[in-house]
């Protein structure tokens, strides 16, 4: 067990570097194109690689097997419609602020997720766990700093994009184990390159330089393995123990912000992150001994 937690670490640590270099290539590469033109070309180069994933996981399979009806459908529909609304409003928040404010504000995400499952499935949720997470929406509110200039439109995209998350996490929940993973993937990665599709027939398409190339493609294959080694995390280890380094991407988004585009988060946003991650954390480790504790 010790040897799969830590591979498990590594694991995520290997997820969140490929999902912030993914955000990183894309704010890069939208400093130069269009953004929907940039969501599109990379939706097309993920979808195409999920698409090859999902023929040889389901050798076999019929068209209508990627398809899912009835209750599994309406969720599924209800998962991408999130998907698509917490991407494209993470993009666009992601094109006007800092990565690493961007970040802070997106790792209130498993304090949400636990408030929402209490609120929608009735999941157990202790005082302990409820004042953890009443203080880090507190170090959210110093991330964002509400009645001040630094509180803007762009910071409450990325409170929107947190909202979607929360929807399509909680959905998912809600799928069956009738219908595979990389369908779920597939349908979401070719709804996100659909609605890119739409937005660049306004906004604007334009030729595409080298470096331009060079960067989708890099955001497109962080993306992916980004995917593939979040499913091996969750085969490996105890994820209770494994979950808490999520947070690395905050550290992972501080160093590329810095290299990329030299800034830095201030102090209240780097306080406001701390009390986010050490509420998360403490949250997490409740999770898990409450479930040691009814096992």
């Amino acid at each position: 067990m010790q040897n799969d937690n830590l591979r498990g670490v590594v694991l995520m640590n290997i997820a969140m570097l490929a999902f912030t270099l993914n955000d990183t290539c894309m704010k890069l590469v939208s400093q130069s194109m269009p953004l929907f033109q940039a969501i599109t070309l990379r939706g097309v180069i993920t979808t195409i690689c999920l698409l090859a994933l999902a023929v040889w996981q389901l050798r076999g399979a019929t068209f209508a097997q990627l398809l899912p009806r009835g209750r599994d459908g309406a969720v599924v529909i209800v998962r991408t419609i999130a998907e698509v609304l917490g991407t494209v409003t993470f993009l666009v928040a992601l094109t006007h602020m800092p990565l690493a404010n961007l970040s802070a504000i997106m790792q209130s995400l498993p304090l949400a997720v636990t408030l929402a499952a209490a609120l929608i499935f009735h999941e157990p949720i202790g005082w302990r766990r409820l004042l953890a997470i009443t203080v880090g929406f507190g170090g959210v509110l110093l991330i964002v700093k509400p009645g001040t200039d630094g509180f803007d439109f762009w910071a409450m995209l990325g409170l929107a994009s947190v909202a979607a998350v929360v929807v399509r996490d909680l959905s998912t929940r809600l799928i069956s184990g009738a219908v595979p993973s990389v369908v779920v993937a597939v349908w979401a990665g070719l709804s996100v390159t659909v609605l890119g599709l739409a937005g660049a027939l306004f906004e604007g398409w334009q030729p595409v330089s080298m470096s331009e190339v060079g960067l989708i493609f890099g955001a497109a294959a962080n993306l992916i393995v980004g995917y593939m080694t979040v499913v091996m995390v969750m085969r490996a280890g105890d994820i209770g123990f494994i979950a808490p380094f999520r947070y690395m991407a905050l550290f992972w988004a501080i160093l590329l912000g810095y290299l990329g585009f030299g800034t830095l988060p201030d102090h209240w946003t780097v306080f406001g992150a701390a009390i986010v991650v050490a509420t998360g954390i403490f949250t997490l480790w409740r999770e898990r001994r409450v479930r040691h504790a009814t096992a």
